[in-house]
């Protein structure tokens, strides 16, 4: 027997609006959201993901406890890439001092097996920050986003390209009018990195996405 999948899967919120998984209601996340001036809409089916913000995107938290109770998280994560698959991605990651020493396995599993964009947060209250950016940044007009460069140069893409040292938002723009995808980028070579941000930003942005990559001895 098909099973149908229920409409609020592909919803989009309204500017200023977060569609909200139930699980979520007595949160300080929530807490921390509605005081940024972010409106909720709370849905108790709404699988996998935790968000949907208006910008088409959906965001999967994964908390340290998620992290240090096994690999259960990765089959949430698979189940989260395959139902979601025509919004932008991004999975928030507790990044602390019981997980950090998890959170490369993590980095690694999210972003070159699975191809999505991973945001390493201290808490909820920094990824409320982070969701309430991206949400009331949607309603402004943004020069850098033409309708042929929509998917690069989204919130959530900009904001992990930033999270390699030394690359500022003026240097991660560059890159992303550079490079179609972030696979693109993870695979492109110093030398070509080095005609966008120079040698040092080059071999930055080369170390940060291939340190986890190589096999120990």
């Amino acid at each position: 027997m098909e099973t149908k999948q229920p409409g609020f899967l592909n919803a989009v919120p309204p500017y200023g609006h977060v569609i909200c998984s139930e699980k979520w209601r007595n949160s300080s996340l929530i807490q921390s959201l509605k005081g940024g001036g972010v409106k909720i809409l709370f849905e108790n089916e709404l699988t996998v993901a935790d968000f949907h913000l208006p910008n088409r995107s959906s965001v999967l938290y994964v908390s340290e406890c998620d992290i240090i109770a096994g690999n259960s998280y990765k089959r949430k994560l698979v189940r989260y890439r395959n139902a979601y698959s025509s919004f932008q991605q991004l999975v928030l990651v507790e990044k602390t001092r019981l997980s950090e020493q998890y959170f490369p396995a993590v980095q690694r599993f999210v972003v070159f097996e699975l191809g999505l964009s991973l945001l390493p947060v201290s808490g909820q209250a920094e990824a409320s920050q982070l969701i309430t950016q991206i949400v009331h940044g949607e309603g402004r007009e943004n020069p850098f986003r033409r309708q042929s460069s929509f998917r690069l140069l989204d919130p959530l893409v900009l904001a992990l390209v930033q999270q390699v040292p030394g690359v500022g938002r003026v240097k991660a723009l560059a890159l992303l009018q550079n490079f179609s995808s972030i696979q693109q980028l993870c695979n492109a070579s110093p030398a070509e990195l080095e005609a966008i941000v120079g040698q040092a930003g080059a071999q930055q942005v080369h170390s940060f996405f291939h340190r986890h990559t190589a096999v120990g001895p």
